[in-house]
């Protein structure tokens, strides 16, 4: 899952990708580079003053409408008004990082007939929640999660349209999410396609001393590890060098065939 941000502070790209231009060359480069799902977003998880719905649907309907005849498009928002939109234009999928704070986003999706992406998280959607504190995160948000999904379901989604997202680094510190990374088994075991949200990251930052823009490694050898544990959708910026981490995953274990055979595929004695 490739990230297309169009805001003008996202953490990553920094407004790179906000003109309506550069969003959807954004978008149509990573399909072109393997991605398999392109995932729009109109604002900032992290606390700030609110984006109105008219704002946030002239942020991203135009690039789903472009990207929709490409692929899959996702976008992220917790506004039902917004998921609806988006669906109405061609997106497949609602990437809800509030973990359908508002129920009225299940009726959206269910109506719609597209896919949800339940992610954890506790605050008021753009506000901070300081010093957040678990007793056990892992099991924390398992429950979080099987309660969602349930509301979900009640309210008409598709079972076999939902995906789970544990959330990494939203209202959780740097020991949370390596928590939640070593023990991403226990989540994967919740029955739904699980999706990992690492890319750059403030908990890599913190685990290897690495700056924003310097954190590509540590992103790729946690996607790798979370996949190995169970992880299906990878939600990345990096996408080139993300999808040749994941193929190589799934090559060793089987799953997809290599490229191509040659290094000592050729008969003896031949050219």
């Amino acid at each position: 899952m490739a990230i297309v941000n169009r805001t003008p502070d996202s953490f990553y790209d920094r407004g790179a990708t906000f003109a309506l231009d550069a969003a959807v060359a954004a978008g149509v480069t990573a399909f072109e580079a393997g991605a398999e799902i392109v995932d729009v977003g109109g604002v900032k998880f992290a606390p700030g003053p609110p984006v109105p719905v008219a704002e946030e649907c002239a942020r991203v309907i135009p690039v789903v409408r472009a990207l929709a005849p490409r692929g899959l498009v996702s976008v992220d928002t917790f506004h039902p008004e917004v998921a609806e939109a988006a669906i109405e234009a061609g997106a497949a999928i609602i990437n809800d990082t509030t973990g359908v704070r508002d129920p009225r986003m299940a009726d959206v999706v269910a109506a719609g007939e597209a896919a949800l992406i339940v992610a954890h998280s506790r605050a008021v959607p753009r506000t901070q929640l300081p010093q957040p504190q678990y007793d056990d995160v892992v099991a924390e948000v398992a429950e979080f999660l099987r309660a969602q999904v349930a509301l979900a379901v009640a309210r008409g989604v598709a079972e076999d349209r939902i995906v789970v997202d544990p959330g990494h680094d939203l209202n959780k510190n740097t020991l949370h999410s390596l928590e939640l990374t070593r023990r991403l088994g226990e989540l994967a075991s919740l029955g739904h396609p699980l999706l990992v949200a690492l890319s750059n990251k403030d908990f890599i930052g913190e685990s290897l001393d690495r700056e924003r823009g310097d954190r590509l490694a540590g992103s790729l050898a946690a996607a790798v590890w979370c996949a190995s544990q169970g992880a299906r959708i990878v939600r990345a910026h990096n996408v080139r060098e993300t999808v040749d981490a994941m193929r190589m995953v799934e090559a060793i274990q089987g799953w997809r065939e290599p490229a191509y055979l040659l290094h000592n595929m050729r008969p003896e004695g031949s050219e």
